[in-house]
């Protein structure tokens, strides 16, 4: 199994759709693809909540997973999300990002049912035993439903071997910190809470899962820069200057919210796929106003 490097800025990537939300339009993920690898991102991670991978069907998700994989074409890794209702899909796509060349494919454990811990286990492993690439488990219990405990995750760790990485995203910095600690320094973790960026740097995170840097690349990577370099006078100026633009974009949902900030910047991607609205006319104003307020 290869064991690409993942750290830094991991860039999601949005879905761009024709008009009215129908239709993929994949030259305008290229470009949204070229600006984020230009701009210094060191992952790119397709098909997540900002890609609105949950509202594609088998189809589109299968053309915009493949592209994305053949547009990055190797120049930074791939980080496919996979994560689907049922064991049976999710390993559906896992073997196609696999075989399209993933680098990485990202699990967040999805179901209408609460699952117990031997349910998510059982599906983590499943899709561990279907491919040979690494494992991103992705804790989420906001959009999944499902909170992994960090002993769970541990046990996942241990018993699945491709399970080798976890994107932790409760907006709970202790989770951080008792991965830290029960892992005993060895369990690669990313932050997926833009609020908590600082501090889980602080806090030994290898990298910071984001759609930011489709907006503001540079700030995210100087953040990164200065906590490598332990500054964390810079660290803690960079990131309350870019923090009211963080928040802005997650509480008014990434798809929206970048897809607007997109098309200020030059970028037309379309809008987002019902049922979820385009930023409204107040919300534009107030994200371009933050956008010009850090230029």
């Amino acid at each position: 199994m290869s064991k690409p490097t993942i750290h830094g800025i991991i860039g999601y990537t949005i879905t761009p759709f024709g008009a009215n939300g129908e239709g993929l339009d994949l030259p305008a993920l290229g470009r949204s693809i070229d600006r984020l690898i230009d701009g210094g991102v060191h992952s790119i991670a397709p098909l997540g909540s900002t890609g609105e991978g949950a509202y594609l069907s088998d189809s589109e998700w299968d053309q915009v997973a493949e592209f994305s994989i053949k547009h990055v074409a190797k120049r930074v890794p791939t980080i496919v999300s996979v994560s689907d209702l049922t064991t049976a899909k999710a390993v559906r796509r896992a073997r196609f990002a696999e075989a399209h060349g993933a680098d990485v494919v990202m699990v967040l454990p999805t179901s209408y049912w609460k699952l117990s811990e031997d349910e998510i286990l059982a599906h983590y492993r499943a899709i561990g035993d279907a491919i040979g690439v690494p494992i991103m488990l992705y804790n989420n219990p906001a959009t999944s439903g499902t909170d992994m405990s960090v002993n769970l995750i541990l046990r996942i760790l241990k018993a699945v071997e491709n399970v080798t990485m976890v994107k932790e995203s409760t907006g709970d910095i202790q989770r951080m910190h008792q991965l830290q600690r029960l892992g005993e320094g060895q369990v690669p973790f990313y932050n997926g809470c833009n609020p908590l960026a600082l501090e889980a740097f602080a806090a030994g995170a290898k990298g910071w899962c984001t759609a930011a840097p489709n907006l503001i690349p540079q700030l995210n990577l100087d953040l990164y820069q200065a906590s490598l370099a332990n500054d964390l006078g810079l660290a803690r100026e960079l990131f309350y200057r870019q923090l009211p633009v963080l928040d802005f974009i997650l509480k008014g949902g990434l798809p929206a919210t970048i897809k607007a900030g997109l098309g200020m910047t030059g970028l037309d991607v379309g809008v987002p796929r019902l049922p979820v609205s385009p930023l409204s006319e107040a919300g534009r104003a107030q994200l371009q106003g933050l956008l010009d307020g850090l230029r």
